[in-house]
């Protein structure tokens, strides 16, 4: 028996030849489709295909057809010229949590394609300012999804919730795709910053606001890598 093996230190972006990781990295993609093609809490094997052209990663069953792609879930802000203020006073810090974000700890799934035309779970991330590609803030909005509350995402979930069905509630969720480090023992989410119930957009106001958040989204991408290798050793026993 062959068996695969994850390496939770890979940077994808050393194979991505120059693109976008999401799209262009063989390893990422290799991993996304190991780590995720496994039976949903219904018991069906979420099994996915890696070879359609016009698709990412593709499953179709009895439970439907879904198109998926990769997304990063850590942003280090190392390009955003709204943060370059902050950036560039601690290249290293930033460097190093680019680095730790280019690892599958820091990777996820979403759905691909538009509905209706209307942004993506990936586009709605970077473009809303409530969000600001933070995940722990995307991860409210899905928590708060099911429980069919209010928040800046709704429409863009709502748009998708066939998706989000597959999974039956948060817990599941976020027990399919190795998040438990990112919640508390009630299901609460464990934000990287000072939270305002999405009342003002999330800022930087110092360079000890960005190393606060740093420290936090760094122990929350190890300790999920951490998670991943436990898995790939479990499967291949």
């Amino acid at each position: 028996m062959i068996v695969e093996q994850i390496d939770t230190s890979f940077l994808v972006y050393t194979d991505a030849n120059g693109g976008d990781p999401d799209k262009t990295s063989p390893t990422l993609k290799k991993y996304h489709k190991m780590l995720w093609s496994k039976p949903l809490p219904s018991g069906v094997d979420f099994k996915l295909v890696a070879d359609l052209p016009d698709c990412y990663l593709y499953h179709k069953s009895q439970i439907g057809e879904f198109c998926l792609s990769s997304d990063s879930i850590t942003h280090s802000y190392k390009y955003q010229n709204r943060k370059q203020w902050i950036v560039s006073q601690i290249p290293q810090q930033v460097d190093e949590l680019y680095d730790l974000g280019s690892t599958i700890g820091a990777y996820i799934i979403f759905p691909q394609k538009k509905i209706d035309g209307k942004l993506t779970i990936n586009g709605a991330r970077g473009f809303l300012k409530l969000i600001d590609d933070r995940f722990d803030l995307t991860l409210e909005c899905i928590r708060l999804f099911y429980l069919n509350r209010p928040s800046p995402m709704k429409d863009v979930l709502d748009r998708y919730s066939d998706y989000f069905r597959l999974f039956e509630n948060f817990e599941g969720y976020v027990k399919f795709f190795l998040l438990d480090d990112l919640i508390d023992s009630n299901e609460n989410i464990k934000f990287y910053m000072p939270f305002d119930n999405f009342q003002s957009p999330p800022e930087f106001k110092s360079i000890d606001d960005y190393l606060r958040y740093k420290e936090r989204v760094s122990a929350f991408v190890n300790a999920r890598n951490g998670r991943i290798e436990v898995w790939n050793i479990e499967k291949n026993q």
